[in-house]
């Protein structure tokens, strides 16, 4: 199996000192461009001539950066602008956003004030779909979440504090440390915070009390990489402490899928843009695991030992055929994915399906404490996995009619 993944090349940082990859983003639109985020978390360990450039590098050459990124304080986040492959806007460790036009040389071209940026690093930045292609927003462990619009950067257009009493109290607000939006519902996006608590967000809420709609707790410690399924938008991927979890927004009181507790934390995951029951993960251990759960979901379908140092962030090509992975020592692995991972199957509705189940079981436990108990204990522990097989038994049906109907001679 480990055949299936061939290492093309590596990507090491040029400087002495090494620092962590914090995070990666594709060049849109099938580019071969990849830039990355180098900084150093751990404040105790910087030293007063340590390097805050970042890099883009090309895959096809990977011996030399393409460009360098010279900013004024180390970047933690960045990402290419989806409609404008030119553009790229990034977080940084004081708390600054910057706007960068490789075209343009070396130094931003737009840096927001320091005194109304973020009091902490900035941990993820997002484009959002807009008439004007140039809003994104920001999350940061000093609690907020901060829209820009990066034409004028000079203060955020809008903001919202993470206090789940909704008082809007700095002191209450909870860190965050990922975040994740989906185009197809352009107003709402969920936050993963340092607490472990998953929050659901609605920007079009008319009160900033109302913008916070409901959580979701599942980790124990802080929620390091979220990410809403490209196909089936309702469904969300999160990692933290030693396990990866599988969400859907209609459910608040449980994951409805999660990977059993790994020997290593886990800190990065993401889904394969190609696959919906496809997904990836990587863990102190220099281990990269593949999951697919149509197939199997106690155990990775494959797991590669990519690097001896810890692997910190991971992100697939959008053809789905390629996927880096950032190291602590700032090295950049590239594999190659086989088709047989990178192929959609023909029945991949396994998100979908759990969904059903779980809401199935929910509804009957409420059952269950309204006091029904006509039935046996056995009858009630049988009868949500009779629901449930009863419901997929009933859509083969009512598929196969559908075929019949088509197909049916005039």
């Amino acid at each position: 199996p480990v055949s299936l993944f061939r290492p093309s090349c590596g990507a090491a940082h040029p400087n002495q000192v090494k620092r962590n990859i914090t995070c990666l983003s594709w060049q849109p639109s099938g580019g071969s461009n990849l830039a990355a985020a180098y900084s150093c978390l751990e404040w105790q360990k910087a030293t007063a001539d340590l390097s805050k450039d970042s890099y883009i590098w090309d895959i096809e050459s990977p011996n030399k950066p393409r460009s360098v990124l010279k900013p004024t304080s180390q970047l933690v986040c960045l990402a290419y602008n989806p409609q404008d492959l030119n553009f790229l806007v990034s977080g940084s460790l004081n708390g600054q956003i910057m706007l960068w036009d490789p075209r343009a040389g070396q130094h931003p071209t737009t840096v927001s004030p320091l005194e109304k940026s973020h009091m902490d690093p900035v941990y993820e930045i997002i484009w959002l779909q807009s008439a004007t292609e140039t809003e994104a927003f920001s999350a940061s462990t000093d609690g907020q979440i901060l829209w820009w619009d990066v034409r004028q950067m000079s203060e955020p257009t809008e903001r919202l504090m993470l206090d789940l009493s909704r008082k809007e109290n700095p002191d209450n607000a909870l860190g965050a440390i990922s975040m994740a939006y989906s185009v197809t519902m352009p107003d709402t996006f969920i936050v993963g915070t340092e607490q472990g608590a998953v929050v659901y967000c609605n920007r079009a809420a008319e009160t900033p009390a109302e913008k916070i709609v409901c959580t979701y707790d599942g980790h124990h410690g802080p929620v390091y990489a979220i990410q809403k399924n490209p196909f089936f938008s309702q469904n969300f991927l999160t990692v933290g402490d030693w396990g990866a979890r599988i969400w859907s927004e209609d459910i608040k009181e449980s994951s409805i899928m999660w990977t059993k507790h790994q020997t290593a934390y886990l800190t990065d995951a993401c889904w394969s843009p190609v696959r919906p029951s496809l997904f990836f993960t990587v863990k102190m251990d220099g281990v990269l695991d593949i999951w697919d759960i149509l197939f199997k979901q106690n155990d990775p379908t494959l797991s590669v030992k990519v690097r001896d140092e810890p692997l910190c962030c991971v992100q697939v090509h959008e053809a789905g055929s390629k996927v880096v992975s950032g190291s602590q020592l700032g090295v950049i692995s590239l594999m190659e994915i086989s088709k047989g991972l990178c192929t959609q199957q023909n029945n991949e509705q396994m998100l979908e399906r759990e969904t059903k189940r779980e809401k199935i079981l929910r509804a009957q436990k409420v059952r269950d404490e309204a006091g029904n108990m006509e039935e046996s204990p056995k009858e009630l522990i049988l009868r949500p996995e009779y629901d449930f097989y009863n419901l997929l038994e009933s859509e083969q049906r009512r598929k196969q009619w559908e075929t019949r109907q088509r197909v049916k001679p005039r």
